[in-house]
């Protein structure tokens, strides 16, 4: 089994991702200040929020190691912050929280 199959997949959750915070109204068409981009917390919760973490953080490291076929993370988890976060707001978040739920499934299954 090659990894560009893991990997495409990944990259198409990726975009649906994208769909789901930007059915939510969630995406941002600006970055955050390049301060808060350097926080050391997890996720950056003491300088964004999570769906802006997603965006300008996670998303393009992702993207990053795709291209660049680096390896992924040997674990992934996120979808229990996605809940804790955006899943406590008054939002539809179903599409948001299954497309995190499987990425979370996608990068931890290569392990």
């Amino acid at each position: 089994m090659t990894l560009q199959g893991p990997r495409n997949d990944i990259a198409a959750q990726l975009i649906d991702l994208e769909a789901a915070l930007r059915q939510l109204d969630l995406w941002s068409d600006q970055p955050p200040p390049a301060d808060a981009m350097q926080s050391e917390q997890p996720f950056a919760m003491d300088s964004m929020d999570f769906e802006h973490w997603l965006q300008f953080i996670f998303m393009p490291t992702l993207y990053r190691i795709l291209e660049t076929g680096d390896a992924l993370p040997e674990r992934c988890a996120i979808t229990p912050m996605a809940e804790e976060t955006i899943g406590k707001r008054s939002l539809p978040t179903q599409s948001l929280m299954s497309a995190l739920r499987k990425l979370d499934q996608l990068i931890t299954a290569l392990d």
